[in-house]
């Protein structure tokens, strides 16, 4: 059992963000730093992955979905044709030791955490599915099929994927989102968590934007660093816009379940 841990997400390679995170306090005093996926898909893929390895057993690797799909492209198992372009320029520059580090990270990684009712589950999507996508608002229906399989010691599930951070209860269940660290949706500036005391405290790290894309366009060899850095590290995207395009992702389109209540 941990006493304290930093929940960092979605890196996406951007070295300056996460140094800034890594730089804080209480996660340079927590017991466990647990990066819930999606480490290397940007324009600073091995500096990213090597800041990470240097943290050694402090910190826990956890598998997404671009992590995944990063590995298969850089071993010719995806189409080039079905990836982003940054993700494939990204893939190409892995060395053999990134794609195997990657292709091998766990995928949901479940724990006990002081203070907390139960296990704590982290995934990236969902707990079954690194690519799925549940929203702060995605309906009730909806969260329990994603969460029908899971046991019911776990009490707690936290999750990424989405880069905007929230903390909500799902039918008892605890559902925490750190954000994102280097490619945020909402405001600049990077998003994590930190759960301590049986408590979960959303953080948020500011850091020189304006230097931030300037260092990432510099030390990037990827010819639109400084377009992707201006959009992504500048937070360009709002989250009502994230909200709107993910929404449909997250089945609430479809028909809702009957009503018991109503027969």
């Amino acid at each position: 059992m941990v006493a304290s841990v930093a929940v960092l997400s979605d890196v996406h390679g951007v070295l300056p963000a996460l140094e800034a995170v890594l730089a804080e306090p209480d996660v340079t005093a927590a017991d466990l730093i647990v990066v819930t996926g999606d480490h290397a898909a940007g324009p600073q893929p091995l500096e990213a992955l090597d800041r990470l390895r240097a943290l050694g057993d402090r910190a826990l690797l956890v598998r997404g979905n671009a992590d995944r799909e990063l590995a298969a492209l850089a071993r010719g198992e995806m189409a080039p044709d079905d990836a982003w372009e940054p993700d494939l320029w990204a893939a190409r520059r892995l060395r053999d030791e990134d794609v195997e580090l990657l292709a091998n990270l766990p995928h949901p990684v479940t724990m006990e955490v002081d203070g907390f009712d139960g296990r704590v589950v982290f995934c990236h999507g969902t707990p079954r599915d690194d690519a799925e996508v549940v929203l702060v608002d995605t309906r009730l229906d909806r969260w329990a099929e994603v969460f029908a399989e899971l046991p019911d010691d776990v009490r707690t599930v936290v999750c990424g994927h989405t880069h905007m951070p929230y903390a909500r209860l799902v039918d008892r269940r605890l559902v925490v989102n750190s954000g994102s660290v280097g490619m945020p949706y909402g405001r600049p500036g990077a998003s994590w968590a930190l759960l301590r005391d049986g408590q979960v405290h959303l953080r948020h790290t500011p850091f020189d934007v304006d230097a931030a894309v300037d260092r990432v366009a510099t030390e990037s060899s990827y010819p639109a660093a400084r377009a992707w850095a201006d959009h992504y590290v500048r937070a360009r995207t709002t989250d009502a816009e994230a909200l709107r395009a993910f929404g449909p992702r997250d089945g609430r389109d479809a028909p809702a379940s009957p009503d018991p209540s109503a027969c």
